[in-house]
């Protein structure tokens, strides 16, 4: 089942004979493909959300229509996802913070049962930077610099398979994930992590808090413009993490080679992250 968000298109398959399409008369098919690269697990690049006071993204760079349609990416000057493959796109060491495994054993060993005793990804739930630092530390794992960070709150599993209960969960927008405060920018930083990932809508716990604290709406995030338009740092969204949280259960670690080839069109603004973990 697929959740339909406003403004973005479900993806539309076509497969095609190749004498439909005109390619030749013998027999064999062809497929095309039309989605929105934000239906589903993707990176966002650093011109999909901009600081929003200045409307500026990262190194101060003002994007516009006729910037991102360039044809070559060469002669693209905005901060997109094409650029990854001048450097033989993403390799860096990943680390998973898995929160929902680390809240379910917590649990247990509280003794706590039923679902009251487990947070769930649509309760948004603000995971903090002490609440990372004990699952590293439970984990075994310590951060290094140019490591890119994944947490699993377990929603893209929510999604796939949603309950009645999940879908009225899901109309209050919710979400879990990191806490977006200054504090958490600081910690990002100070880190100096190449990349941010999860399996959640925006990284971060919707919906936002305002820099005072209070309750925002879709137009206050808060880490968005700290990690896009001044860190330089990608974002990862809905990212399918029930598989490499089943093997680094199984195998005990927690850290690996990760890879990822985002698609390459010029002005590329977000784009599936046809990542790999290899252990």
């Amino acid at each position: 089942m697929t959740i339909q968000l406003p403004g973005r298109i479900a993806p539309v398959h076509k497969q095609i004979t190749l004498r439909e399409a005109g390619v030749s008369e013998g027999i064999g098919w062809d497929d095309e493909i039309h989605f929105n690269t934000q239906f589903s697990s993707q990176w966002d690049s650093l011109v999909h959300w901009q600081h929003q006071p200045s409307g500026l993204a990262y190194n101060g760079i003002s994007v516009n229509k006729e910037a991102l349609s360039v044809t070559n990416t060469i002669k693209n000057t905005m901060p997109t996802l094409d650029h990854w493959h001048a450097r033989g796109a993403l390799v860096a060491r990943g680390v998973l913070i898995d929160f929902k495994e680390w809240d379910e054993q917590r649990a247990k060993s509280e003794g706590k049962t039923g679902e009251e005793a487990v947070f769930h990804p649509l309760d948004g739930h603000r995971i903090t930077v002490q609440e990372i630092e004990t699952v590293a530390k439970d984990q075994r794992v310590e951060f290094h610099q140019g490591d890119v960070l994944i947490i699993r709150t377990g929603l893209t599993e929510i999604l796939q398979a949603p309950r009645p209960e999940d879908l009225e969960k899901l109309q209050s927008a919710k979400i879990a994930g990191m806490h977006g405060t200054l504090e958490s920018a600081k910690w990002l930083w100070n880190k100096h992590f190449a990349a941010v990932a999860g399996d959640s809508w925006g990284f971060e716990a919707l919906m936002p808090l305002k820099e005072d604290g209070t309750q925002g709406g879709p137009n206050d995030l808060y880490l968005h413009p700290w990690l896009l338009s001044m860190f330089g740092m990608p974002i990862g969204e809905l990212w399918d993490l029930k598989a490499l949280s089943e093997h680094c259960k199984a195998s005990g670690r927690y850290s690996f080679m990760l890879t990822s080839a985002p698609l390459n069109i010029p002005g590329l603004i977000g784009s599936p992250p046809n990542a790999l973990a290899i252990f």
